[in-house]
């Protein structure tokens, strides 16, 4: 189960949860501890996951945050934690306090539902005052998944998220700007737009006559910039599916060579397989080859990258190769088990990717 299902699964276990729980404490167990296991680390190892670090404040000693993701023996980032019902608003002050007597370089405030990402933006060592990221997990978007998959372990890099931060903050304060404007446009905004269309003195009564056009102008434009999205998705996706079709024809009713038939069974796998590893690369490089023992499932249409290989003329197997060319067979009952490797499919990747990196730079290599 890739990154992306694991929040939408933890989001939609939470909705069902949230009756249950009653306390502070719960809302961390069910519902933050859980959150970051999704991220990578061991709730249950000290050097990973600090549970009541200690931030003391110059002479009030044995000041405690909820969490402390470790690294090298230092905290990176601090979580606070209230209860799920608790507005997060009154509470930054606090992890404000505890941010400048530790190297952390992040902040982290939640409720177990709301998650707002704090930094050092304007003052070095000093905790912003507003968040650079936030998000909720029950309405969560593709985009903010993508920003906070940069806090996993496996990615978590405090130069590279630092570099983006900045930009992530202002581009998240002016949607919400926009937001705000479109929906209850300010004095302000109707004078700028009614200034660039209107020739006239623009007087309060002006002013007042614009205000529902320009709103309705921006929800029009929205509007037609969706429909216009969803209209060249789906017009792609018929193309694309007319293409594949007419390819996957013309492969089950050509004419057999050497014995080799490749069947709609061994197509299926192939789709099945291609999708799950869509997200994680592009899957135009994704493509198959059959022989008489097996259907290969190949990255660029290289044999010496294979990704897998079913077998599915008796009993079916999906196999992987190691670097050494041994083959390793999981039993399948059905096609829909496929779906339970997509782990060990996207392990197999990561390695030909890098082996495809340290081809075109052979320095990696002797640095190593």
């Amino acid at each position: 189960m890739d990154f992306k299902d694991q929040i939408a699964q933890l989001a939609s276990r939470v909705e069902k949860m949230l009756p249950q729980i009653q306390t502070e404490e719960a809302t961390k167990n069910a519902l933050v501890m859980p959150f970051i296991q999704i991220m990578g680390y061991d709730v249950f190892n000290p050097f990973e996951v600090n549970p009541e670090f200690i931030a003391d404040l110059g002479i009030k000693k044995g000041e405690k945050v909820d969490y402390a993701i470790m690294k090298d023996g230092e905290p990176t980032i601090l979580i606070e934690c209230k209860h799920h019902q608790e507005n997060l608003d009154p509470h930054n002050s606090q992890l404000f306090r505890y941010f400048h007597t530790t190297k952390a370089k992040f902040g982290l405030l939640t409720n177990g539902l709301v998650y707002r990402f704090y930094t050092d933006l304007v003052e070095k060592n000093k905790m912003d005052g507003t968040p650079f990221f936030e998000f909720k997990l029950t309405e969560i978007k593709d985009a903010e998944i993508a920003e906070l998959k940069k806090f996993h372990k496996s990615y978590f890099d405090v130069e590279s998220i630092t570099n983006t931060a900045s930009e992530l903050k202002y581009l998240n304060e002016l949607k919400s700007l926009l937001h705000k404007e479109i929906a209850d446009p300010s004095d302000g905004f109707i004078s700028f737009f009614t200034k660039q269309v209107y020739p006239k003195v623009i007087t309060a009564k002006v002013k007042e006559q614009f205000a529902p056009i320009i709103k309705r102008s921006f929800n029009q434009l929205i509007s037609d910039a969706i429909n216009e999205r969803l209209k060249s998705a789906l017009n792609q996706e018929k193309e694309k599916d007319a293409s594949e079709a007419i390819k996957i024809e013309e492969t089950i009713n050509a004419e057999p060579e050497s014995g080799i038939v490749t069947t709609e069974e061994e197509i299926e796998g192939f789709f099945i397989v291609k999708s799950m590893l869509r997200e994680t690369i592009d899957s135009k490089r994704i493509t198959y080859r059959d022989a008489l023992s097996y259907f290969a499932i190949l990255l660029d249409d290289n044999n010496r990258k294979t990704i897998c290989r079913l077998y599915l003329n008796t009993k079916k197997y999906l196999a992987v190769l190691d670097e050494h060319k041994k083959e390793t067979k999981y039993e399948l009952q059905s096609l829909d088990d496929l779906y339970h490797h997509a782990g060990i499919l996207n392990g197999v990747l990561a390695r030909l990717e890098a082996v495809k990196v340290n081809d075109l730079n052979p320095s990696l290599n002797n640095a190593n």
